[in-house]
């Protein structure tokens, strides 16, 4: 009750949509970090935050292809039963 910490982990996903929040981060210009080296070459770096977004949008996207995955593979079967079906007739 008292003193109890009520912030959000951070593996939890915001519920934002990433797309909006990578083009988001890439428009405010904050998608890289440049660095300057010893010897004067800049090195580009992604910033943190894009590469977590980016890693989102895998996540999401990879959710998505299961699903319609699984959605082919049920309506192939049908497909098949019903093939098998006919040839019976």
């Amino acid at each position: 009750m008292y003193g109890k910490n009520n912030k959000t982990p951070e593996s939890q996903p915001s519920g934002k949509n990433p797309n909006r929040v990578t083009g988001g981060l890439k428009g405010q210009g904050v998608d890289h970090i440049v660095m300057v080296s010893e010897d004067g070459y800049e090195n580009k770096i992604p910033a943190m935050k894009y590469v977590q977004s980016l890693e989102d949008q895998i996540r999401k996207q990879r959710a998505a292809i299961t699903v319609i995955d699984r959605k082919l593979t049920r309506t192939e079967t049908a497909i098949g039963s019903l093939q098998a079906r006919k040839s019976y007739d």
